[in-house]
């Protein structure tokens, strides 16, 4: 496989805008690259049959199953009536089962299906190749920054989602 340059990609204009780590450069090298790794894997797995909110319910679920549909929205900062439509969804598709919660017969449990795992298996691991397959034709260095970068990228997202959780319990009306 063929090792792109690094001075050539340097001065690729779809790659040349991006030089700082200012908050536009980097929200927009963000928004392209989901939006990219979410075309390049629906040749694998059409949007209609597992649409992008789907796979991350889903692997919200792999993660912290058990969780009903309020935690689930307060995670997935979504609306909790967004989120119970598309666990509905997930129920009809056979990829979610929902489970009383004991000691309280209005709540439930959400999980993934048998079903569901491995949906959720083959959708990570076309992403996998997808994104393997690009990361080995970067140069080694850019291997190594981006490499490097994801635990300072986890780091950031926990801090503006702790933000985002102050901000929202300083909202809050009192009871």
């Amino acid at each position: 496989m063929k090792t792109a340059n690094a001075s050539a990609l340097a001065t690729d204009p779809t790659v040349r805008g991006y030089t700082g780590a200012d908050a536009w450069s980097l929200t927009g090298v963000i928004a392209r690259l989901r939006r990219v790794l979410r075309s390049s894997v629906r040749q694998e797995f059409p949007w209609e049959s597992l649409p992008m909110a789907q796979v991350e319910v889903m692997q919200r679920l792999a993660e912290e199953p058990g969780m009903g549909v309020s935690a689930l929205a307060d995670r997935q900062r979504l609306a909790t009536n967004t989120v119970s439509n598309l666990v509905q969804q997930m129920v009809t598709a056979g990829l979610v089962e929902r489970t009383p919660r004991p000691g309280d017969r209005r709540a439930a449990n959400l999980s993934l299906t048998q079903s569901g795992t491995e949906i959720l298996a083959a959708w990570q691991a076309a992403n996998d190749r997808r994104l393997g397959q690009a990361l080995e034709r970067l140069p080694e260095s850019y291997r190594n920054a981006i490499e490097n970068a994801v635990p300072a990228l986890a780091a950031l997202a926990a801090l503006l989602e702790a933000d985002d959780e102050t901000q929202n319990r300083d909202q809050a009306p009192a009871s």
